[in-house]
């Protein structure tokens, strides 16, 4: 079975690890990144399937590395879920703008983040 590949960005560690153990569980092979240019470098690399990336970054935002990987033709059809703490109408117009296909604002249910996520790769 080909497994799919999950790259979880965000600079805050207690996410990262959240979100990899339980996808993990789940049977997704996980990577991560803590900032922009990280993401950037892991998804050329990795290509994965789906992107969790936070807005609020070091480096390069969740915008700036949005927007890189819309304009690669390896990378466009990734389906991004973007990540912020700020949910305020605006950022999700801003996230959805910069090429997201969703918007999850922190804290998050990861109960709910893996129901979407299985929804979306299955």
């Amino acid at each position: 079975m080909n497994r799919k590949r999950i790259l979880v960005t965000d600079d805050e560690p207690h996410v990262i690890r959240s979100l990899t153990f339980v996808l993990g569980k789940e049977g997704f092979d996980v990577v991560t990144a803590q900032d922009g240019e990280e993401a950037l470098r892991v998804a050329v690399e990795q290509k994965p399937d789906l992107m969790f990336l936070d807005i609020m970054m070091p480096k390069k935002n969740g915008y700036e590395v949005c927007e890189i990987i819309r304009k690669t033709p390896d990378l466009k059809s990734m389906y991004i879920i973007m990540l912020s703490a700020k949910g305020l109408a605006i950022d999700r117009s801003n996230a959805i703008n910069a090429g997201a296909n969703e918007f999850m604002s922190k804290p998050f249910s990861l109960l709910d983040a893996v129901a979407r996520v299985k929804t979306i790769l299955n």
